[in-house]
């Protein structure tokens, strides 16, 4: 295997990197401090990433995205995610892959506007009562006629406040065979597209998150909301197969962008362990720290080769959901690690917000939850290793 870059791979790593550094740094502290992106400061940056040819650029050369494969998109994540997640999430968007199953005419609707940054999607699966149990999510949908009419509640879905629509996923029946783990047959889900001011449906303030400060998640609530037969994405009672399908990658993307936040981590713990002085030398010099960075550097390098060649097994149409999952799992848990020394090795500059590291710190918690918890990686993996062997 070669590990090293090609020239157009090198290329879009500098030009990312470029970006984050000079478009995005600057306006970290105003929304770290506010908790707010002002309008036109997203207009401002979504124009120029359009421009720099960073906007949209998960998607497809034929739908006019970038192109890119899995391993060169999965690098460009790694430079966005140095920056503040709603800085990067917002201005440099990536559609949701999961357009891509909608039809010629949802295309239209739904997926160009978002790849020329005249609309965002959100996506709408968990609820109050179902996050890792999607199959338990208790919002219905229930066919009437040649329409659906929708009922139930989502939550932490994130940006659904700037969203044009969302993608929502609905219990719209019940499977004939019974639950595995006992109690009440396991659920149908469809998917649905729900635009904003659609009559029956509610956006709501969320929750005051303490990661990813400026990136807002909302309350969705569906009230007989009714929509016709042309809104559903995929085929009905097929909405997990859909998701499967299209909704995979996202594991490794979050995988990426705590490379990224780690590696930003660790450039300042370095810098700071050959400068400071404490008991007539440089800290560096001192085991207790420089081992701290020999850890946080082999755990960076760990994760990073387990993220890349996932991506690299994903574009080979090799990769499995065991691999996906290894990879979250190590780059969530190994972020919280690289966070967590490089504040120690700062001391008590390290939690103040004249340097990045208690952002870091603060965002790294939530990646071991979203996009599937720890746990439930670990079930994924461990699942993989006993079937092998008929377990």
């Amino acid at each position: 295997m070669n590990f090293g870059l090609t020239e157009e791979q090198q290329l879009i790593v500098d030009t990312t990197r470029a970006f984050v550094e000079n478009e995005l740094y600057p306006h970290e502290r105003e929304v770290e401090r506010t908790g707010h992106l002002r309008p036109e400061l997203i207009r401002e940056l979504q124009a120029k990433a359009i421009a720099a040819g960073l906007y949209a650029a998960n998607m497809p050369a034929e739908v006019g995205g970038a192109g890119l494969d899995t391993l060169t998109w999965l690098l460009y994540e790694k430079e966005l995610g140095r920056a503040n997640y709603a800085l990067h999430w917002t201005c440099v968007a990536r559609p949701s892959n999961i357009l891509l199953a909608g039809t010629e005419e949802q295309k239209e609707k739904y997926l160009y506007p978002c790849i020329r940054g005249e609309k965002w999607d959100c996506l709408a699966m968990t609820e109050p009562g179902a996050g890792s149990d999607l199959r338990g999510m208790k919002a219905t949908a229930v066919q009437d006629g040649a329409d659906w009419v929708l009922n139930g509640t989502k939550h932490f879905i994130s940006h659904a406040d700037l969203a044009d629509f969302a993608i929502v996923f609905m219990a719209s029946g019940e499977e004939d065979r019974p639950n595995t783990h006992g109690g009440a047959k396991r659920k149908k889900i469809t998917a649905f597209f729900v635009d904003k001011g659609a009559p029956g449906f509610t956006v709501r303030e969320g929750y005051r998150n303490v990661s990813h400060r400026g990136y807002t998640n909302s309350i969705l609530e569906f009230d007989d909301c009714r929509l016709p037969a042309s809104q559903v994405l995929g085929e009905v009672h097929c909405g997990f197969e859909v998701a499967n399908s299209w909704l995979g990658a996202t594991r490794l993307q979050v995988a990426a962008t705590c490379l990224g936040r780690a590696e930003r981590a660790l450039g300042h713990a370095i810098g700071y362990a050959a400068e400071r002085q404490q008991f007539g030398q440089k800290i560096g010099k001192f085991q207790g720290v420089s081992f701290k960075l020999a850890d946080m550097a082999t755990e960076l390098k760990a994760a990073e080769l387990m993220v890349l060649e996932a991506g690299w097994k994903y574009d080979a149409g090799t990769v499995t959901d065991q691999d996906m999952a290894m990879a979250k799992l190590k780059a969530t848990e190994m972020l919280a690690f690289v966070a967590d020394e490089a504040i120690q090795i700062h001391g008590g500059m390290g939690l103040m917000d004249d340097l990045p590291l208690e952002r870091i710190w603060r965002d790294a918690r939530v990646e071991r939850i979203w996009e599937g918890t720890s746990e439930i990686q670990r079930h994924i993996i461990s699942r993989a290793l006993l079937r092998a062997v008929g377990g």
